[in-house]
């Protein structure tokens, strides 16, 4: 499933984002695919592993097969509800008591997996810095680092954000009708509108991050006939004349997706 989710998120044509039809200079849509595919192991064998191990392994299995970062977020938000995952449906609680038996091998390894990924934009800290040691309280490290970076806040808000926002947004989407890939992407545009994208206000700062929000929200209030003409324009003007990459809010779908499947809410036709 975490594959899936990952193999879903990264083809669906999200503002801003690569998919099947758009790529970065350092990262194409196979990169995405392959990535997706190699964190699946580590995801499948989470529930009997310690947490910062299973977040490493994957880490490391996605590096043997990309060129750059391409979904250390995703990592760090799938493998708390992978961990948590037995026969049901995920909730938030359950994604919250494995934070909450984290300990400092946890927090080296999931230190160590950073600094394999490499992400870009990450920004400094006074206390735990992400080039520097492991955090004694990982926990701690990620509420601090709660303000710059939403996947940071998903885990010191213990989950919450996640099932009140993107989840049953996508829910509602495809209850709606819009079809998968429309769902996804209008899950995205209100995530976008609702929270300002963290990288986004790291690399280029909060006005843009808010004025990137702001267009966002006028996409997904447009007319139905309109919307995907509107998508359209939003996304070639968050690539020219710079890349305006929104891409945490691409790893928050990501984990939505993750939940629906693991919830059945999402049984898409999968054909070989």
């Amino acid at each position: 499933m975490a594959a899936l989710a990952g193999v879903l998120e990264a083809s669906a044509p999200k503002p801003g984002n690569v998919h099947p039809g758009a790529a970065f200079d350092d990262l194409c849509y196979d990169e995405l695919v392959a990535a997706a595919l190699a964190i699946a192991p580590a995801m499948d064998r989470a529930t009997a592993r310690p947490l910062g191990r299973t977040i490493l392994d994957a880490v490391a299995a996605t590096r043997r097969v990309v060129r750059s970062n391409a979904n250390l977020g995703i990592v760090l938000a799938l493998a708390p509800l992978a961990a948590a995952r037995s026969t049901g449906p995920v909730r938030a609680a359950d994604a919250a008591a494995v934070l909450d038996r984290l300990g400092p091998d946890d927090a080296g390894l999931v230190w160590e997996a950073i600094a394999i990924a490499r992400p870009g934009g990450m920004g400094g800290s006074d206390k735990w810095d992400v080039g520097g040691p492991a955090p004694s309280d990982l926990l701690e490290a990620m509420r601090l680092a709660a303000p710059r970076d939403a996947i940071a806040r998903l885990w010191a808000e213990r989950y919450v954000p996640l099932f009140a926002g993107p989840v049953p947004d996508l829910a509602a989407e495809l209850a709606a009708g819009f079809g998968l890939d429309d769902a996804i992407v209008r899950c995205h545009l209100r995530q976008l509108a609702r929270t300002p994208d963290t990288l986004i206000a790291r690399r280029h700062g909060a006005m843009v991050a808010a004025d990137v929000s702001a267009r966002a929200a006028a996409v997904i209030a447009s007319p139905a006939h309109a919307w995907r003409e509107a998508a359209a324009h939003f996304d070639a003007s968050l690539r020219r004349p710079i890349r305006v990459n929104p891409g945490t809010t691409a790893d928050l779908v990501a984990a939505a997706l993750y939940i629906l499947l693991a919830d059945g809410t999402l049984r898409p036709h999968l054909s070989c």
